[in-house]
């Protein structure tokens, strides 16, 4: 890895969250969705205004997806809800699709989730126990087959949930384990084959949440790192960016030419002494990329 792959994003959106995470961009409305979950809170930053905006949502928001039609999926600590389009200063309008996990109670919640490339949207199930073996599971939800798990290992904290440029890729993680995976991946049966290693994070810090960018290379906020690493296709490591500020959880690549990297942050489990140095903690942070780097996100099919 040559100096030239290193570089640092900056602060683009002083939020401040407790737990940032499940950053997306929407290529239509030219604007940023993002969730503290900790805050029960949806996020949103148009960069050409700079207007941003929140609303408070009834459970802890894990992640979300955006819709064919202009609404948001979300995935909430014990539901999958769909969001009419957020309006400034107005609660959200929110429906139940389907409820999740109910009889694991608090036991579990919605963690990290990202929609394939036909339609279906994938997430995962944070263990809040430290059960052996662990309690989360990965999920696909469609509205033409409802809540469907997918046939992967029980997790403790599921992350890095993203697909390849032709879909037919699913990357996932456990955050407690410092490797990445990949799988064969079948959209229409919910089926994941031919499980292997794809990336082993080095210095064995913490994988989170990652994006996938136009030349199948994998963007991954490490959590207790202080970067996002981009692995090439292959799973070699490519590019190094430093993330000054709070711990880095997720990413996604957005900005009018699809150009920008932002990587959303954490001030969860910071101390105070921390927190004086690096008040930006918990802020959405950004570095411009060469243009068309990154891919429209995928949405749900609503119809």
């Amino acid at each position: 890895m040559s100096a030239a792959s290193a570089s640092t994003a900056a602060l683009a959106i002083d939020s401040r969250c407790q737990l940032g995470e499940g950053i997306v961009w929407d290529d239509r409305a030219q604007c940023l969705y993002w969730t503290d979950i900790l805050s029960r809170r949806l996020w949103r930053h148009s960069p050409a205004s700079g207007a941003t905006d929140a609303w408070d949502v009834p459970e802890a928001l894990g992640c979300l997806a955006l819709c064919d039609d202009g609404r948001l999926l979300l995935a909430l600590a014990k539901s999958i809800r769909i969001a009419e389009p957020p309006v400034a200063g107005r609660p959200l309008a929110l429906r139940t699709l389907a409820p999740l996990e109910v009889a694991l109670g608090a036991s579990t919640r919605s963690n990290d989730g990202r929609c394939d490339r036909n339609g279906h949207f994938v997430f995962g199930t944070k263990d809040e126990t430290g059960a052996t073996p662990p309690l989360g599971r990965f999920y696909q939800f469609s509205t033409a087959h409802g809540l469907r798990e997918l046939p992967l290992p029980p997790a403790t904290v599921p992350n890095s949930l993203c697909f390849s440029p032709d879909g037919l890729t699913l990357y996932w993680c456990d955050s407690v384990q410092p490797r990445i995976w990949c799988g064969d991946y079948d959209a229409q049966r919910a089926q994941v084959t031919g499980a292997r290693v794809f990336a082993e994070v080095e210095g064995d810090k913490a994988p989170d949440g990652s994006t996938v960018d136009a030349a199948g290379g994998l963007w991954n906020a490490q959590w207790d790192a202080g970067r996002v690493v981009r692995y090439a296709p292959d799973g070699t490591v490519d590019r190094v960016v430093a993330i000054p500020a709070g711990r880095p959880s997720c990413c996604t690549l957005g900005g009018a030419a699809l150009d920008t990297l932002y990587v959303t942050t954490a001030r969860e489990e910071l101390d105070a002494d921390a927190l004086e140095r690096t008040p930006e903690a918990g802020g959405v942070f950004a570095l411009t990329l060469a243009p068309d780097a990154g891919l429209p996100e995928a949405r749900l099919r609503t119809a």
